[in-house]
């Protein structure tokens, strides 16, 4: 068991030593995308968009309107859920001992009465979750978002970003918990929720995948000013709240 457990955190470890490498030239910008990675982010861009034209776009369209919309929320719901354990790691590591109890209590409801987390009574108590990641974590940490890149599949990241999205598929305790078959219950609702999410904001995700001039440069401006907005990295001077309030990954 501990063997099983080493060998994960190894691969992390690595991961967080090589997450800053990249990093760009004294004059370069910080407000600009720092994109050494342009031709190869673009031919990733083109393949995301091949697989979103033919399946991903498809799919998330029958999705919203096959399945009843409670249904579609009880899924999201359940996946929520399920990811909180690994969001409450992420608020440990990072000192937020009040955002941590927040979750565990919001978990706790909601996994009991909220059976398992198809329904949200936490919310309606007015206890909302503190979202985190192994991303913001290693910001938090002090490590700098390095170059911008476009994953196969998942879209838009940064280097930073990218090694959070790794590290954070081993940081939820229900992975090494749950025995098979139910451990794999949160990744085919995490599923659904995305090709719901896929549906729901299919018009804005056309417009940027399809009917901008370059639709590369638009979503990777539109990925950066996001995440750094939630960083609390780079707020826009004219601009109080968030200006691109939408889950770009997928892109």
């Amino acid at each position: 068991m501990k063997a099983r457990l080493f060998k994960p955190f190894a691969v992390v470890s690595m991961l967080v030593l090589a997450s800053g490498c990249t990093h760009p030239d004294a004059g370069h910008d910080p407000a600009l995308p720092f994109d050494p990675y342009e031709q190869t982010n673009r031919d990733n861009h083109e393949f995301n968009r091949a697989v979103d034209r033919a399946l991903l776009r498809p799919a998330g369209k029958g999705y919203v309107a096959i399945i009843p919309r409670p249904v579609q929320k009880g899924v999201s719901n359940f996946s929520s859920n399920l990811s909180l354990p690994g969001t409450i790691v992420n608020n440990v590591l990072q000192g937020r001992l009040g955002e941590a109890s927040q979750n565990t209590l919001r978990f706790a409801l909601n996994t009991t009465i909220g059976i398992g987390g198809v329904f949200d009574p936490s919310t309606e108590f007015k206890l909302y979750e503190a979202k985190a990641d192994f991303g913001e974590t290693l910001a938090v940490w002090g490590v700098r978002e390095g170059a911008f890149v476009e994953l196969p599949l998942l879209g838009p990241s940064t280097e930073r970003d990218a090694v959070g999205k790794v590290v954070d598929l081993f940081t939820n305790p229900l992975t090494y918990m749950v025995q098979s078959p139910e451990k794999y219950y949160g990744t085919g609702a995490s599923v659904a929720s995305r090709l719901g999410d896929r549906g729901t904001y299919g018009d804005t995700i056309d417009s940027i995948l399809y009917e901008s001039a370059d639709s590369y440069a638009q979503a990777r401006t539109i990925y950066l000013q996001n995440r750094r907005f939630e960083l609390g990295e780079a707020v826009p001077e004219d601009q109080s709240n968030d200006p691109f309030d939408l889950n770009t990954e997928g892109f």
